[in-house]
C-alpha cells in the first residue's frame, strides 16, 4: 500500500479519527498531524524495493520538521536538502554530514562556502550536485582557496583532507508523465545539465582537482504516473557514466533521485516498479561500467499519507439557491497546494454537529444518507484559498476536520500570511501516543 497506513480499528479507522479529534483538543487547530506508523511503512516499502547497498535519502523539501526527519533518520534514511536552512534542520534532526546530500538549484555563494568549509574541517557532506559549468566553476575556486585535499573524495580510502565529492546533475530530457509544473526532466526545465553541458563541464575539472566527481544525478520529476520517461531518463545518465567514467577513475555513482507518486494501491506504479526496471538496464552495461554506487531519494512517497491536516469549521453558508460553503480555520497558509496548483486532497469530517464521527477507509468515498456536497474554503483573505468540493455531513461551527495526504509539501510550505501562526506538528506513535514534535509558532 502505498504509502504505509495509520492506527485503526475493527471500524474502518476509527482509533484514527479519535486520535485526530484528540490531537485537536489538546493542541489546537490547525494541527500537522503524523503517523509514524504510517512513516515506518512507507520507509520499509522503499527498502525493499532499493535494498541495501542503495543509499537511500528522505528529500527535506517535502518536509523539513526536524522531528519527522529525525524519525525517518532512525529508519536509515539521510537527508537530501537544497539550502544551508534545509541543511540546518538536518543537523537539527541529528543527521550527520556524512549523510546529507546538497542538491538544487538555487544554490547561493554562501550555500558552497558552507559545503566546502565541512570539508576543509573534516566533515564533508556525502556529496554535492551541481547544476550547470558556472556553478561547478565557483565550487572548484572555493575548494581551491580552501586548500582541500586532491584526489579521490570522501568515498577514497586515503588519508588526509578528503576532496570535496561532487555529482553533476543531468538534465535526462524526457517527457514524464505528470503535470507541467512537476515535469523537471524536461529539456526546457531548468534544471541540470545537457549531456554535451556535462561532459564539457566534467573534462574542465582534471583528475587531481579538490573537487573529486564522483558521478551522476538526475530527477525526472514528481508524481510520475508511469515508469517510462524515467526508464529513459536513467538508460540515459547510465549511458552517460559510462562514457566519462571509461576515462576518469571513480566516476562510478549514480543517483536516480526520486519522484515516486502518491496515490491509491493500483492506481500509481510503486517503487518496486520502477526498480523493476534497473536489472535490464544495468546488464546492458559492460561490468566494468556498472556504478559502484546508487541512490534514491524520495520526499512525498515517503511523508505525503502519513500527514494529516486537522481544522476547525468557523462559518457553514446555506442559503437558496446558493451550494454549501464550510470555512475552516485552516487553508493555503498551511497547505498551499491546492491554492498553488490545483492539488486536491480528501476532506473527512471527525465530529458532525458536535457528535463524533468515523474517518472512511482508506481509498473509499464517505458513505452516508445525510451526505452533501460542500465547498470547503479557508479562512485567509484570498479567493483561491479553497479545498475544492466534498461530500460532508451537517457542519456547525466548532466542528472538526481532517485533510488527508498533508504530510507532503505542506509544513515545508507553510507561511504566516495574514499574521497566521505557523501550526504545531504532532507525532501519533504507533501505539497511540501524541507527541508534540513541534509548538505552534516557530519557525
Amino acid at each position: 500500500m502505498a504509502g504505509g497506513g495509520a492506527p485503526s480499528d475493527a471500524s474502518g479507522s476509527g482509533s484514527l479519527a479519535a486520535s485526530l479529534r484528540e490531537a485537536a483538543r489538546r493542541f489546537g487547530t490547525p494541527a500537522y498531524v503524523t503517523s509514524v506508523a504510517a512513516l515506518e511503512a512507507a520507509a520499509a516499502e522503499l527498502r525493499d524495493a532499493f535494498p541495501d547497498p542503495w543509499l537511500r535519502a528522505f528529500s527535506l523539501k517535502a518536509n523539513d520538521v526536524p522531528a519527522i526527519v529525525a524519525r525517518l533518520g532512525e529508519l536509515g534514511l539521510g537527508a537530501n536538502v537544497v539550502s544551508a536552512g534545509e541543511w540546518a534542520a538536518a543537523r537539527r534532526a541529528g543527521i550527520p554530514d556524512d549523510r546529507v546530500t546538497l542538491e538544487g538549484i538555487g544554490k547561493t555563494a554562501s550555500d558552497l562556502r558552507a559545503a566546502v568549509r565541512a570539508a576543509a574541517e573534516g566533515r564533508p557532506l556525502r556529496w554535492v550536485a551541481v547544476e550547470s559549468a558556472a556553478e561547478l566553476e565557483a565550487l572548484a575556486a572555493l575548494a581551491g582557496r580552501a586548500e582541500l585535499g586532491a584526489g579521490r573524495g570522501a568515498w577514497g580510502s586515503g588519508g588526509g583532507r578528503p576532496a570535496l565529492d561532487v555529482l553533476l546533475r543531468l538534465n535526462p530530457d524526457v517527457a514524464p508523465e505528470t503535470q507541467a509544473g512537476l515535469a523537471v526532466g524536461r529539456g526546457s526545465s531548468k534544471f541540470g545539465m545537457t549531456e554535451t553541458e556535462l561532459t564539457a563541464a566534467a573534462a574542465a575539472i582534471p583528475e587531481g582537482s579538490p573537487l573529486h566527481l564522483l558521478g551522476i544525478h538526475l530527477h525526472v520529476g514528481s508524481q510520475l504516473g508511469a515508469v517510462d520517461a524515467w526508464r529513459d531518463a536513467v538508460r540515459r545518465g547510465l549511458a552517460l557514466l559510462a562514457l566519462i567514467g571509461a576515462g576518469r577513475e571513480g566516476f562510478d555513482t549514480f543517483d536516480v533521485g526520486g519522484g515516486f507518486p502518491v496515490g491509491e494501491p493500483g492506481t500509481v506504479p510503486s517503487p518496486a516498479r520502477f526498480a523493476r526496471e534497473l536489472p535490464a538496464l544495468l546488464d546492458g552495461l559492460p561490468a566494468d561500467r556498472r556504478p559502484a554506487r546508487l541512490a534514491v531519494e524520495p520526499g512525498r512517497f515517503l511523508v505525503a499519507r502519513a500527514g494529516w491536516l486537522v481544522g476547525t469549521v468557523l462559518h457553514v453558508r446555506e442559503r437558496a439557491g446558493a451550494e454549501r460553503v464550510v470555512v475552516l480555520d485552516t487553508g493555503m497558509t498551511e497547505l498551499i497546494r491546492p491554492a498553488l496548483y490545483g492539488a486536491r486532497h480528501r476532506v473527512a469530517a471527525l465530529t458532525s454537529l458536535g457528535l463524533p464521527r468515523e474517518l472512511p477507509l482508506p481509498g473509499k468515498p464517505a458513505i452516508g444518507a445525510d451526505l452533501a456536497p460542500a465547498r470547503v474554503d479557508g479562512p485567509v483573505c484570498e479567493s483561491t484559498d479553497t479545498f475544492d468540493r466534498h461530500d460532508l455531513p451537517p457542519l456547525r461551527r466548532g466542528d472538526l476536520v481532517a485533510i488527508a495526504d498533508a504530510g507532503a509539501y505542506a509544513a515545508s510550505m507553510s507561511m504566516t500570511y495574514n499574521g497566521r501562526p505557523r501550526p504545531p506538528q504532532v507525532l501519533l506513535e504507533p501505539d497511540g501516543r501524541l507527541v508534540l514534535g513541534r509548538r505552534r509558532g516557530r519557525a
